[in-house]
């Protein structure tokens, strides 16, 4: 049974950072294309980045939103099966439930989905807050 679990959510304070985990089970998550998106409460889904599949040619590239490019980082543990996003100067506005995402296609090729529509296997979310 395919399943995405995120975790290390928690209350930081501005500035502060913090790890994520997306850990897959039921299948090889590090090999297929990842997508982390955020909600905040009344607010629609947002678009933190991804992270593409990997083949024998290339190795996993994150792709972030542009306004998150500066402070999130995605990396890929071939080890334990998980991904991983790094977030660092977190500021108040970043408070949200943090999800994890894949299309589960293998061998997909470069590139990666920044369209949560994009994606059918989503995990339950790991919440963050900020405070100020």
């Amino acid at each position: 049974q395919v399943q995405l679990v995120e975790s290390g959510g928690g209350l930081v304070q501005t500035g502060g950072s913090l790890t994520l985990t997306c850990a897959g089970s039921g299948f090889h998550l590090p090999y297929y294309r990842v997508g982390w998106f955020r909600q905040a409460p009344g607010k629609e889904r947002e678009v933190v980045g991804c992270i593409d599949g990997d083949g024998r040619e290339y190795r996993g590239v994150p792709l972030l939103s542009d306004s998150m490019k500066s402070r999130f980082t995605i990396s890929k543990d071939y080890t334990d099966n998980t991904l991983h996003l790094q977030a660092s100067g977190l500021k108040p506005e970043d408070t949200a439930v943090y999800f994890c995402a894949t299309d589960l296609v293998l061998n997909a090729g470069p590139g990666c989905y920044l369209n949560s529509r994009k994606y059918d296997y989503w995990g339950q979310g790991t919440q963050v807050t900020v405070s100020s």
